[in-house]
């Protein structure tokens, strides 16, 4: 989880009411054209021989293969988060958001593939989805109702997500399945990386930094609607 530091003066939280509502405003906004890009994207690729082409491509890889995509989808997000936050100009923040909305894009082809494979539903994106809206919202909700501070979750995520991590390196390498029981875990993991990141939209974030706080929610919003996809189309 990206916790990043007040660049450009005050926090959220300590902002003027109008001030505040503005960029929450904008934050929420941006973070509703984010998703809406996604799916466009997505929708693109599978109307074009592309999505053929992702997933033969990442397919094709086998383990090994899965492993380069992970560490080029970090090395893509990190990258990404760093122009999220630049000062150098908002054409090089959005530029950020929209690498990164293209990296999840692509990644998420074989998944989607995958899921509508097995699941035999046609309906399963549309309830996922529905799934990860009604979450998203509720969580959402609890934080602005209570305005609670969450940074304190910072090192329960950087540890649980390390050993997310080793646990899908794991998978990779020796060939198990997670199974559906990670899966429910990972959904709970990214249910709580959304209250810490929209706690972070409050007390973390400025008032110039919505760009930055719009792409961590939908980095958390994607990560919440993998895992419940994946749930949706288990075949345990």
């Amino acid at each position: 989880m990206q916790d990043f530091t007040s660049t450009f003066g005050n926090s959220v939280a300590d902002a003027a009411p109008v001030e505040r509502a503005a960029f929450i405003r904008k934050t929420y906004t941006l973070l509703a054209v984010a998703i809406l890009a996604f799916i466009g994207v997505e929708a693109f690729f599978f109307a074009t021989p592309i999505a053929g082409a992702i997933a033969g491509l990442l397919f094709s890889g086998g383990a090994i293969g899965w492993l380069v995509v992970l560490g080029l989808f970090m090395g893509i997000s990190f990258l990404a988060n760093r122009w999220a936050v630049s000062e150098t100009s908002s054409a090089v923040q959005y530029g950020g958001l929209a690498l990164f909305i293209v990296a999840e894009a692509v990644i998420f082809v074989p998944l989607i593939m995958v899921a509508t494979y097995y699941s035999g539903d046609n309906s399963v994106l549309i309830k996922a989805g529905i799934t990860t809206l009604g979450l998203f919202l509720g969580i959402t909700t609890t934080v602005f109702v209570t305005r609670a501070d969450f940074s304190f979750l910072a090192p329960i995520l950087a540890i649980g997500g390390f050993a997310a991590l080793g646990f899908i390196i794991a998978s990779a390498i020796f060939g198990f399945s997670l199974g559906s029981v990670f899966a429910f875990v990972m959904v709970a993991f990214a249910g709580t990386a959304i209250l810490y990141e929209t706690s972070n939209v409050l007390h973390r974030f400025n008032t110039k930094q919505h760009v930055a706080a719009s792409l961590t929610l939908f980095a958390a919003v994607a990560l919440l609607f993998w895992y419940i996809l994946n749930i949706f189309s288990s075949r345990d």
